[in-house]
C-alpha cells in the first residue's frame, strides 16, 4: 500500500474514520468552545514525511503534539519546537526494535490560558512515604498518585475531545510541570517533602492508576529539550506503554538513577530488553492498550484495555511483571 496513503489513512482512523467533511469541521468548532483553545496546525512541519515509514499492519501508537504559541520566551529557548520534532523522530528510532511505530498524528499551536502552563502533577495528599510493605507497585496500587486539580483543569482544557482520546498518547509543550514527593531523611522515621522541576512527566498508570479521567490519560508533559541525547520524549513514552519506573534489569524501580545502559533510566541507553531479565519491558510494550493494528480495510484493532485501572501488576500483563522486594 502507498505509504502516504496509509498516514492519510491512519489520521483519518484517528479522528474516527470519517472524511473531513462539514460536519467535522463543525465538530472541531465544538471542539475549541470546549477547550477554549482555539488549535491550528502547524504547517511548517511536514507530518506526511515523518510518517513516510508506517506500515500497515504493525504495532503503531498515535500521538499528538500541543505547542502553545504564549510559552515565554526562556521557555521556549530551552524548549524548541525544532528540538521536540528532533525528539519525536529519534523516538521513533528507538522503538523501532521492536517493531513499535509512531504515527505523529499532527503538531498544533494556540494560544493557551498562562495559568494552565505551570502546574503541581498531583495532590501532595496522595503521595504517601513508603511505609517498608510490598515494593513500590505494591503500594501505588493501594494508595495510587492522584492528579492535582488544577492539572487536572489544564488538560481538560488543552486536550480537545475526540474518539479515541484514552488510546492517543498526547504531548503537551509546557512551561514549568512540578512533581511532589517524600525524601527519607533517616531509615523510614522522618521524611521531608520534596519538589522537583520536571523536564517530561508521563504521567503512568502504575503510579496514577485509573485516578486520571480517562479522556486525558494519555497525556505526557515536556518543559525541556533534551539536546544532548534526544531521549526525553523516547523515555516519557517508555513510562506511558511499558507502564513501569526507572528501572533496567537487576536495576528495581528508584527514583532517580542515572546510566547509559537502558531506556528507562536517565543516561543515553536506548534498550528495550524483554524476557524475565529484561524485567519483561518489550512484553508489557507490545500489551499497551495505546498500541492498534490496521488491517488491509483500514479497519484498527487495539489491545486489551487495562483491566485494574493499569497498576503495575494489572492482569493485562499476565506473567509479564517481575516480582521483588
Amino acid at each position: 500500500m502507498n505509504r502516504t496513503f496509509l498516514a492519510a489513512s491512519l489520521l483519518a482512523l484517528s479522528l474516527g474514520g470519517c472524511a473531513a467533511n462539514t460536519s467535522s469541521v463543525a465538530h472541531a468548532s465544538e471542539q475549541a468552545a470546549q477547550t477554549g483553545v482555539q488549535w491550528s496546525l502547524v504547517d511548517t512541519i511536514d507530518v506526511e514525511a515523518i510518517n513516510s515509514d508506517l506500515e500497515i499492519g504493525k504495532p503503531t501508537v498515535d500521538i499528538g503534539l500541543y505547542y502553545p504559541s504564549n510559552l515565554h520566551p526562556d521557555a521556549v529557548e530551552i524548549l524548541p519546537l525544532g528540538g521536540l520534532v528532533e525528539e519525536f523522530q529519534n523516538a521513533k528510532k528507538v522503538f523501532e526494535p521492536t517493531g513499535v511505530q509512531l504515527n505523529l498524528l499532527w503538531v498544533k499551536t494556540g494560544t493557551v490560558d498562562p495559568s494552565h502552563l505551570a502546574i503541581s502533577a498531583s495532590k501532595w495528599e496522595t503521595e504517601l512515604p513508603s511505609g517498608g510493605y510490598g515494593n513500590m507497585y505494591v503500594q501505588s496500587a493501594i494508595h495510587p498518585t492522584e492528579m492535582s486539580d488544577g492539572a487536572v483543569e489544564s488538560f481538560e482544557t488543552i486536550i480537545e475531545p475526540a474518539l479515541q482520546n484514552s488510546r492517543t498518547v498526547y504531548l503537551v509543550a509546557m512551561q514549568n510541570v512540578y512533581m511532589p514527593y517524600y525524601e527519607d531523611l533517616d531509615g523510614g522515621r522522618n521524611w521531608a517533602p520534596k519538589m522537583v522541576n520536571t523536564s517530561g512527566l508521563s504521567f503512568p498508570s502504575y503510579s496514577y492508576a485509573d485516578t486520571i479521567p480517562n479522556r486525558i490519560r494519555g497525556v505526557i508533559t515536556l518543559t525541556k529539550h533534551d539536546s544532548t541525547n534526544k531521549l526525553t520524549i523516547a523515555h516519557e513514552l517508555g513510562h506511558k506503554l511499558m507502564n513501569v519506573s526507572h528501572e533496567y534489569r537487576d536495576v528495581s524501580p528508584q527514583h532517580e538513577i542515572r546510566s547509559d545502559e537502558g531506556l528507562m533510566l536517565y543516561g543515553s541507553g536506548t534498550e528495550i530488553p524483554s524476557g524475565q531479565d529484561g524485567r519483561w519491558h518489550q512484553e508489557r510494550l507490545l500489551l499497551s492498550p495505546y498500541i492498534y493494528r490496521t488491517d488491509a480495510t483500514g479497519e484498527r484493532n487495539w489491545n486489551a484495555d487495562y483491566q485494574a485501572g493499569g497498576v503495575y501488576y494489572d492482569p493485562i500483563y499476565a506473567n509479564a511483571a517481575i516480582q521483588f522486594d
